[in-house]
């Protein structure tokens, strides 16, 4: 489960891509259905994922759907390489992302936009360092407006305390406890991970996807070919 993660590296990161956009206007001070929240897990019963070939990590992520993106702290980014591999080699869950993966030079927010649209589900990592950054915050706050506000996207956002240095639940902040959350050192994780998965929702959403991305290239081509 943690094969070799501490040697991993990664092109993307949070506080540097803070960094490189604040001259951007207005980012300046920016470090980083009633029935609200039935959001993401469980509600969708048996089923089995599929198994998927992993796409090569010079592959533009743009280009691919992932089955999830894991949403993490700056200072979490060895546990969420180490979740990615757990969901890919333990329970086939492919392609996954995690942020840190997200390609480099580019704002922060429009790689947060791509992690989102670009994948059918969300996991947030609830560890001890979630609560010390104001990124993580903002993160989940859009996640969850997203899935309220986008019909599709409802049931995506998964909270998941993994493992190592996990968030006791006391300190989630409120908004995340109303939704149910993977927990790895639970009995009934890997069932949990089955139920939530599902094949179809992701076949689903990833057809969405493929529509608006080739509404996006008929609008580009229509708007080149009138200058």
């Amino acid at each position: 489960m943690g094969n070799g993660n501490s040697k991993r590296t990664f092109p993307f990161s949070p506080r540097n891509s803070v960094k490189d956009s604040r001259a951007s206007p207005g980012q300046e001070g920016f470090k980083q259905k009633p029935k609200t929240f039935e959001l993401s897990l469980g509600e969708e019963t048996s089923g089995e994922t599929n198994t998927e070939e992993i796409h090569s990590s010079d592959e533009d992520p743009g280009d691919v759907f992932y089955r999830f993106v894991v949403l993490h702290a700056e200072e979490d980014v060895e546990e969420a390489a180490r979740v990615q591999d757990l969901l890919q080699n333990e329970f086939c869950i492919k392609p996954g992302i995690i942020f840190a993966e997200m390609p480099g030079g580019r704002h922060l927010f429009e790689n947060l936009n791509d992690a989102m649209n670009g994948s059918a589900w969300i996991i947030i990592l609830l560890t001890e360092n979630f609560l010390s950054e104001l990124w993580c915050e903002f993160q989940f706050c859009t996640c969850l407006f997203s899935a309220l506000t986008i019909p599709h996207k409802g049931y995506t956002v998964i909270p998941m305390r993994p493992r190592n240095n996990p968030l006791p639940r006391e300190r989630t902040p409120f908004i995340l406890q109303t939704i149910n959350t993977l927990q790895e050192d639970s009995p009934g994780f890997a069932q949990q991970v089955k139920n939530i998965f599902q094949d179809s929702r992701y076949r689903q959403q990833q057809a969405i996807w493929q529509y608006e991305k080739k509404k996006e290239e008929v609008q580009k081509l229509l708007e080149w070919q009138t200058y």
